[in-house]
C-alpha cells in the first residue's frame, strides 16, 4: 500500500480510520508502517440531523495502524458542496 501512497503526496486525501472517522487534508508524507503526515488538515463529522462539522486540526498525524482507507479528492467538487446540508449517518468503527 504504501508504494501508492506516493502519486497522493502534496494533494488533498481523505482518510477514513478503523474508528470511523473521517480526516481530510494535504499527505505531506508517510512511512513504511502508514503513518501519515497531513497538512492544513480537519475533521468531518457526521451527522444525521445537522450538516457537516469540519474541525480545523492543521498540521496532524494518523497512525497507520488506525488507516483504513485513503483516498484522493477531486479540489474541485469538494470547493462546490454545501457541507451544511449534507447529513449522513456516522460511520461505525471496523470490526476485526
Amino acid at each position: 500500500m504504501a508504494s501508492g501512497l506516493e502519486s497522493y503526496v502534496n494533494h488533498t486525501v481523505s482518510i477514513i480510520t478503523s474508528d470511523g472517522r473521517n480526516f481530510v487534508g494535504t499527505l505531506k508524507g508517510f512511512d513504511q508502517t502508514i503513518n501519515l503526515i497531513l497538512d492544513e488538515s480537519h475533521e468531518r463529522v457526521y451527522s444525521s440531523t445537522v450538516g457537516i462539522e469540519q474541525v480545523v486540526l492543521g498540521l496532524h498525524i494518523i497512525r497507520g495502524d488506525n488507516v483504513a482507507i485513503v483516498g484522493q479528492i477531486d479540489d474541485e467538487i469538494d470547493a462546490r458542496l454545501n457541507f451544511s446540508t449534507i447529513k449522513a449517518e456516522p460511520l461505525n468503527p471496523v470490526v476485526h
